[in-house]
């Protein structure tokens, strides 16, 4: 990490006291100044579509029939269920969850490679919730200058209610927060509406009320610290970047040598930076950009729009702070070397996100809209008959995946001689299993041979009225479609 310039205060900057008292400085607040450019105009936009997105998306409605719920997104608990719009995930399909997963940390690994910590400088949920804090802070106690000039002010009622309000907003955004975030585990209206009658189950109250704690103390409170002290990445993302990723650099070749610079005044032996300190005015981390790639930059490049203010002001071309690679500010003079998009570990990471993307697809695709699991009785294993036969139990298992009920009938096949029953419809010829829409039903049956069936399954040089385990298969046929499920099945006999 590079050097603080002289006269720039680092918080972080570890020192020794000769008193012994204390190994590293107190934190000094950083005071962001507003910037005015591109870049803030993305983040602004970012923001809105992030936060909205958060909000409302619980409030979207997806209808799924009149069996299961309408929320968009929700993750049912009670039902052990997961649905995203067209989606619903169970339990055993939880590989879907993990194949997002690891598309979104190749998606961050890719964002990486390609232009450094991209993601913490705009859509990071922390870098999001800050900057609307930050706004929030603005509003009520103006911008960097007068927020440094209130804090060193005496109490007074301007500066109570300055604070007080800035602090109930910050504490209403971070009640929303926690507030949206329970209603993905529950419908919203319902639950909105047990909120304002004080009747809302007791869990719901301890994580609105932990989110709430969280957002305002990382988001209000910590800010910047939480991205340099907390967060992991800033300490991992180096082993993502190379020589032509794009990173947010001051190009001292053009820069240097610094200085102020009077109106009129010839740029002969002068560089363009001026050393007015705006890029450090406006940094959310109160780093120089200056002082060259650091560990505590977010790449949130408002360091370039206040610097490109500047350049327009002062008369000289934009572009002194910009996105640029290592390999171009270690080329020789001004020279701009053009940046390879097609780089190993671009191409790498692309390629690991479509090969998992198509194999979550292809799942999807052949996903079926039936599942049968099928449990044998383990105490007895099997039931001697009077008559010399053997009967196993079974315990199967129907998951309809349809938003619709639907009807079944369960046959064996593989086991010639075998008879099935299916506990509550013994006495029907035909008997059809009906499973409500969207759930999992067990079913108790019982596969019977007669002596003779086990003779049959007998082995030559064995007792014949032993059978050994076979193997055979119940299906589960859809009367209205035709469409089956199978499962295999042992059927056991007496040990050898």
């Amino acid at each position: 990490m590079a050097e603080a310039a002289p006269g720039v205060e680092r918080s972080e900057a570890p020192t020794i006291e000769r008193t012994g008292k204390s190994l590293y400085v107190s934190r000094v607040k950083v005071y962001p100044k507003r910037a005015h450019g591109t870049f803030r105009t993305v983040k602004w936009i970012v923001m809105a579509v992030t936060l909205s997105i958060y909000y409302l998306v619980p409030w979207i409605r997806w209808d799924r029939g009149p069996y299961l719920p309408n929320q968009a997104v929700l993750i049912d608990f009670p039902s052990r269920r997961f649905f995203f719009f067209f989606l619903e995930i169970w339990p055993q399909e939880f590989y879907y969850v993990t194949g997002l997963l690891v598309l979104a940390a190749l998606g961050l690994f890719l964002a990486t490679a390609i232009a450094g910590r991209v993601w913490c400088g705009y859509a990071c949920p922390q870098t999001v919730w800050t900057d609307l804090m930050i706004a929030v802070e603005r509003f009520f106690q103006g911008d960097r200058n007068a927020r440094i000039r209130l804090d060193k002010a005496p109490w007074t009622f301007e500066w109570v209610w300055r604070k007080g309000a800035t602090h109930l907003t910050w504490l209403l955004i971070a009640i929303a927060t926690g507030g949206a975030w329970v209603f993905y585990f529950a419908d919203a209206p319902t639950l909105a509406r047990q909120f304002l009658h004080f009747d809302a189950p007791m869990i719901a109250y301890v994580f609105v009320g932990l989110f709430t704690a969280t957002t305002y103390l990382l988001g209000g409170i910590a800010r910047e610290q939480v991205c340099i002290y907390m967060c992991p990445w800033p300490r991992i993302q180096g082993g993502m970047i190379d020589h032509d990723s794009l990173l947010i650099s001051y190009r001292a070749w053009r820069g240097e040598p610094r200085g102020p610079h009077k109106a009129g005044q010839s740029w002969e032996g002068h560089g363009d930076c001026v050393d007015c300190r705006q890029c450090i005015a406006v940094c959310p981390t109160g780093i120089d950009i200056r002082n060259g790639s650091q560990l505590e930059c977010i790449q949130c490049a408002l360091c370039v729009d206040a610097c490109n203010e500047i350049m327009d002001k002062v008369g000289r071309p934009r572009g002194l702070i910009a996105y640029d690679t290592i390999r171009n500010l270690q080329a020789p003079g001004s020279e701009i070397l053009p940046v390879p998009w097609f780089r190993p570990r671009v191409v790498l990471y692309a390629t690991l996100m479509a090969i998992v993307g198509l194999i979550m697809l292809t799942a999807l695709m052949l996903r079926a809209e039936l599942e049968v699991s099928v449990l044998h009785d383990r105490n007895p294993v099997y039931v001697k008959l009077s008559d010399g036969g053997l009967r196993n139990g079974y315990t199967l298992k129907l998951l309809n995946k349809r938003y619709e009920p639907r009807n079944f009938r369960i046959g064996i096949s593989g086991l010639a001689g075998a008879k099935l029953t299916i506990v509550g419809h013994e006495h029907e010829t035909d008997p059809v299993i009906t499973v409500a829409p969207d759930e999992l039903q067990p079913i108790r049956v019982y596969v019977a041979l007669d002596k003779a069936g086990v003779r049959a399954l007998a082995k030559e040089d064995e007792d014949e009225d032993e059978a050994e385990s076979v193997e055979f298969y119940f299906t589960v046929t859809d009367t209205k479609d035709g469409n089956f499920a199978e499962h295999k099945a042992n059927f056991q006999g007496p040990e050898r």
